[in-house]
């Protein structure tokens, strides 16, 4: 066999998001692109703000001299200052320089900070539905993902949580605003895991790291703020990116932040820069660096997400459709009228209706719709929706 066992494995089990996504460019050859109503894939469909572009121009127009050369692998100096004075206003704690690491966007900052933590068959815990490359970048460096069920409304059931920790659990690994379902942890039971992982550290005597991907942290809608989690627990690691606040997915800029009351935080940083350079990252793009760093206050205009966000659930809803209302991100995660998700999707695929079944993100049943596309192209898919959910009255299952 030419390839490892590990990766025949996973290839079998691939990316629903990536199947979808390939099944629809074979739809848009058949019926064309303006036929085909694609809610595969997230990918921001918002342009860069003008900030970044004229950034962008000033630093083409007069380059900093070495601005391509190699660099410290933690990232430049005056990028991670900034992101750490943005960091210290935001939450009041005492963040600098030597508290960031700049990555290849926020999944590469997801595996920097697993394979720094990690040892074999360590246990990492995820609420479910996640994204599902989680589970890859967490087995990427010889852990265990354990998957705990939320509530009915995708909130954190923090006493599942709570019995799933035990001696072979090292971190705990949230998504808020999550993916897929656009739902917020709020302040209250992000506290109150902050409290169980301090006892649960106190009791297996070891420290429990909470991880949070903040990857759609600035989208966040009707006027929600999003909590902190670096005031609910000490051993708090962020990952982000600004693939979605700035637009800029395919440039795979992201950072990791520690707080700075983390324990042997010292030694913490140090493993996080060794494993950047040791897995191939080696530093986090240039010039992308330079770009970002006056730009931590910036944003699309998430109220266009916003408005589709309403046009999708209200229209959905009003079809019968059972959703729970996103509070962030760029997704709906409606209950399949049906209790088969695949064939549910494959239904609405007969209508040119592109989505991924809620399987893809551990939780069957259900289906994913992301809405970071033009107006139109919902609009258009709405006459399909309507239809098999009529077929199926949906909400009766």
């Amino acid at each position: 066999m030419a390839i490892s066992k590990k990766v025949k494995n996973a290839l079998s089990g691939a990316s629903w998001v990536r199947r979808m996504f390939e099944e629809g460019e074979e739809l848009k050859r058949l019926y064309g692109d303006e036929n085909v109503y694609d809610f595969s894939l997230g990918n921001p469909n918002l342009e860069p703000p003008a900030s970044l572009k004229e950034a962008l121009k000033a630093l083409a127009d007069c380059p900093i001299p070495g601005m391509h050369r190699y660099m410290p692998n933690c990232g430049y100096s005056d990028t991670r200052k900034a992101i750490a004075q943005y960091l210290e206003e935001e939450t009041g704690l005492p963040f600098d320089e030597k508290h960031v690491v700049m990555t290849v966007g926020a999944a590469g900052g997801l595996n920097v900070v697993f394979k720094a933590i990690l040892d074999e068959g360590d246990e990492v815990i995820v609420p479910a539905p996640y994204f599902m490359e989680f589970k890859s970048y967490i087995e990427n460096c010889g852990g265990e993902i354990r998957l705990v069920e939320t509530n009915d409304d995708f909130s954190l059931n923090l006493s599942k949580i709570e019995k799933a920790i035990g001696e072979k659990t090292k971190a705990i690994l949230i998504n808020s605003p999550n993916n897929p379902t656009g739902v917020v942890y709020n302040g209250d039971s992000l506290e109150r895991l902050g409290k169980i992982l301090e006892e649960k550290s106190r009791e297996l005597g070891k420290t429990l790291h909470l991880i949070t991907d903040e990857a759609y942290r600035r989208i966040v809608f009707d006027q929600i703020r999003l909590p902190i989690v670096f005031r609910c627990y000490p051993h708090s690691i962020r990952v982000t990116s600004h693939s979605k606040d700035l637009s800029l997915p395919g440039e795979r800029i992201g950072y990791v932040a520690v707080s700075p009351l983390c324990e042997d935080l010292d030694e913490m940083m140090a493993a996080i820069i060794f494993a950047n350079r040791t897995l191939g990252f080696v530093n986090a793009p240039a010039l992308m660096q330079r770009l970002v760093a006056p730009l931590q206050k910036n944003s699309v205009n998430v109220r266009e997400y916003e408005e589709k966000r309403d046009l999708f659930y209200n229209s959905l809803t009003a079809f019968g459709y059972e959703v729970v209302k996103p509070q962030g991100a760029f997704y709906l995660f409606p209950k399949a009228p049906i209790e088969d998700d695949v064939a549910f999707v494959k239904e609405l695929q007969s209508k040119r209706i592109l989505t991924v079944p809620g399987r893809g993100f551990g939780k069957p049943g259900y289906f994913r719709i992301a809405y970071a596309v033009d107006k139109k192209v919902i609009e258009g898919s709405l006459p399909g929706f309507k239809e098999v959910a009529e077929k199926h009255k949906a909400g009766k299952r």
